[in-house]
Order: structure tokens, then sequence, then C-alpha cells
């Protein structure tokens, strides 16, 4: 019999006052970004949405529970999106633009240590990235060009994510064992935020080449959390961008494995 296929759920996007042109006036939208479904997709793992357990930033429980939810899919993978917000950690904005989105943070940290407890993966991608280092009791850089200034550039609001740098991937590290013969790779940089202070029980595994930057995170416990700065989902088949297979495959790899060993 052939094994059921992955299911890996993906955090929502929240989308809380939607332009009126689209017809939902005064509601809340919670969505995926294609690529991200896709790249999932593609390698033979089906996509699935987690929404939200909360209304208005409090958590309103209905006869199910995140518990629920997690128990029926293999691996979690929290997309890009808004700024984690600043009292997550501990701060205030420094400006009102970087407040982020509390009620995401609280819905997804939520999700992410639930996963954990469960024993199941956790991939981040960009915020999802930070998400994770907050989550693990770490701190960010609100603005990277502000906190600090001797930086470059990690995003370029005209190029998009066809803006890309070099990062420098550590040896010795799980990223190196994945990808052994490029210490150094391009990638793409669409990020104004960072991590600052490292999360409790984490490794960094790639730095920006140019100025340090954390670009690759992972967890030193019994289990597989890791996460990336930039978006492999958006490197597609450009051959001069680091190969978003082998990242992608070590976590759906990891996901099967735990869920074989249920």
């Amino acid at each position: 019999m052939d094994k059921r296929p992955l299911k890996i759920g993906l955090s929502a996007r929240l989308m809380h006052t939607p332009p009126t042109e689209l017809g939902f006036r005064n509601k809340t939208l919670q969505y995926i970004e294609q690529s991200i479904a896709h790249w999932v997709m593609a390698h033979g793992a089906l996509a699935f949405m987690v929404p939200t357990l909360e209304t208005g930033g409090e958590v309103e429980r209905s006869s199910l529970s995140v518990k629920n939810v997690v128990r029926e899919l293999d691996a979690l993978l929290l997309q890009g999106g808004a700024d984690v917000c600043p009292l997550s950690y501990g701060e205030e904005p420094l400006r009102p633009e970087w407040s982020g989105d509390r009620i995401r943070d609280l819905y997804e940290i939520e999700l992410f240590w639930e996963f954990v407890f469960q024993r199941k993966p956790v991939l981040g991608i960009c915020r999802g990235s930070q998400l994770i280092n907050v989550a693990m009791g770490g701190t960010l850089y609100q603005d990277i060009l502000t906190q600090r200034p001797e930086a470059h550039p990690h995003v370029d609001a005209d190029l998009y994510d066809k803006y890309f740098h070099r990062i420098e991937i550590l040896p010795e590290s799980h990223l190196a064992q994945l990808y052994p013969d490029q210490a150094v790779a391009h990638v793409n940089s669409i990020h104004h935020q960072a991590v600052k202070d490292l999360g409790n029980d984490l490794a960094i595994e790639a730095v920006s080449e140019q100025d340090g930057i954390v670009e690759a995170i992972r967890w030193k416990g019994d289990g597989f959390v890791a996460g990336f700065q930039w978006h492999p989902e958006f490197h597609g088949s450009n051959r001069n961008l680091l190969d978003s297979a082998p990242a992608l495959l070590d976590f759906l790899f990891a996901a099967e494995q735990q869920r074989d060993s249920r």
C-alpha cells in the first residue's frame, strides 16, 4: 500500500484591513502565498493553511484546540509576511510602522510550541525564521539600517525578490552537510528585520557574507526546527541561486521519519 502524502501545515498570513475593492468590508482575511504552497506540493506533500483560533487578539476557544489541529498534521511551515511585533520580544516599536502584527505573533508562537511538543518538524521562512528566534527567547533588529548602519541593505523595494546577496554557510553546520560544495551562495533578500540576540538553544548556520547578519538558524535540541532568512520558494529554477530542493527535502524527510515512528 502506498504511503499517504505528508500533510504540511502552513501558518496563515493575516490581512486585518483588506482593500475595499476586494469586497470584504470589516473582515479579516487569512491566506497563503502561492509560491510557498506550490514549493511544498511540487515535492509530493500536501499543503494546508492553518487558520487562527482567535478573534480580535483574544483567543476564543471552540470545540477545537491547537493540539487537535497539530495532531492531524505532520509538520509546520511558518511563511513570511508582516514584521514580528517588538512587544513579542519585550521592546517598544522604535517607529509606528515597525509595530508588526502582534495577533499573528501570538497565533504562530502557540502553533510553533505545539508542534515542538508533539515532536513534529518546524521550518521558518523569513518572518518565520525570526518568529522561531523570538519564540525561543531571542530578539530582533527592528530595522537593520537603523540599528546596524554599517550593514548593507537587505531589501530593495523595487527589485523585491530579484534582489540578491551572498551568504556564507558555516562549516560543520547541518546546512553545510546539505550543501557540501557551497560554502558561499547567492540568495534573495527581502527583509529589513533580522536576528539580534540569538534564542535559547539555537545555532547560527549561515550569515550574510558582507555584514554577518544572521541568515539561517537551527535548534540544537532533539527535533527538527530550522529557519532561513531568505525565501527559497522564490528561487525556482534560477541556477545562480542556492538550490531550494535540498533544504525542503531535508524538512520533508524529517517529517516522514517522525510520522512513521508514531
